[in-house]
């Protein structure tokens, strides 16, 4: 078993390895066997812990990354191995990925949004935030959750402000985004200052969302001029269980897709949607790889199925649109 190649999805690469058993002295999602047990820098499992994922032959790999506290899921009959983020963050520090990393010091409106999504207007008005509070120590960094990055790059032709492309997912599962808009606020010390919101920059389906641009700017420009996020709240909103794995059956079925084994792809999306029903990010993000229209039949098919069983699209509604409600029957973007 130790020879069988499999694909490993992990930590935002893609790489062949010996698996799912690791042979006996090959690294294991980075860490190496040490005497007294798996390091990775100055961090060990001790090797009593790691018994557990041993085997005769080598190193079971989901086992392994259950004690890293990494849920993972498994296809044996497509060779795959999706291997998720750590559960165990540190309370109240914004999970690092490139871009952020780049952007210390200064404050950070991560902008969650898609091409899929009517958010995609609202981009300009982004950049003109990014402008007009630049000189007060603060960036926008949009993130879209587009998994083909030419859908996405037509929107970005214009802006100037650091954008990334989330073609495999793992910057929404590291912030829990479950659907766009979504902004989270970045302090300059890499905190988390406001966790996730829906937040728009445009009036442009505010009479279906019921959400205010000019009060959400106006919260913006006073948290970074005046340092007042407007919460108490400092740690993002953490995924379940089976949010999680639903997370991990979405990568597997991205890279089904492209691989162009259709079933294979469509049997992890359904249980994607059956772990998370209300993720739009999944289900309505992973439409145009399945050669389906994100804004077509589909889609408003799945926004019944969602308002019929009670389960809301939208965060709940930030405190300083307190006094704003959405439109009847009104749950997402078109």
């Amino acid at each position: 078993m130790g020879e069988e190649m499999i694909t490993l999805l992990a930590d935002g690469r893609e790489e062949r390895i010996a698996g799912p058993i690791v042979p006996h002295g090959e690294p294991v999602l980075g860490w190496e066997r040490k005497p007294h047990g798996w390091c990775r820098g100055d961090a060990c499992v001790p090797a009593f812990r790691a018994a557990a994922a041993e085997t005769g032959e080598g190193v079971d790999l989901v086992a392994f990354a259950g004690l890293l506290g990494r849920q993972a899921v498994a296809d044996p009959d497509e060779g795959l191995i999706a291997v998720g983020e750590p559960a165990d963050l540190p309370p109240g520090r914004a999970p690092e990925f490139e871009a952020l990393t780049a952007l210390r010091g200064t404050r950070v409106a991560v902008v969650f949004w898609a091409s899929w999504c009517g958010c995609r207007y609202d981009l300009p008005a982004w950049e003109a935030l990014h402008r007009e509070l630049g000189g007060h120590g603060f960036s926008v960094l949009s993130v879209s959750l587009d998994r083909d990055p030419e859908a996405a790059r037509e929107w970005l032709a214009e802006v100037t402000h650091p954008a990334v492309i989330d073609t495999d997912g793992r910057i929404a599962e590291l912030y829990n985004v479950i659907n766009v808009p979504t902004v989270v606020w970045v302090d300059a010390e890499g905190r988390i200052a406001r966790p996730q919101d829906t937040m728009t920059a445009t009036d442009t389906f505010r009479s279906m969302n019921g959400l205010s641009c000019e009060r959400a700017a106006a919260a913006l420009r006073r948290w970074v001029i005046d340092g007042d996020a407007g919460t108490t709240s400092r740690e993002l909103r953490a995924p379940t269980g089976e949010e999680r794995r639903a997370r991990l059956h979405a990568r597997l079925a991205t890279w089904l897709f492209r691989a162009g084994r259709t079933a294979a792809a469509e049997r992890h999306l359904a249980r994607a949607a059956a772990l998370a029903p209300h993720d739009l990010a999944i289900r309505r993000g992973l439409m145009p790889l399945n050669g389906v229209d994100p804004f077509g039949e589909r889609y408003f098919a799945l926004r019944e199925e969602l308002e019929a069983a009670g389960i809301a699209i939208y965060r709940p509604l930030p405190d300083w649109q307190g006094d704003e409600e959405p439109a009847a029957g009104a749950t997402a973007p078109s």
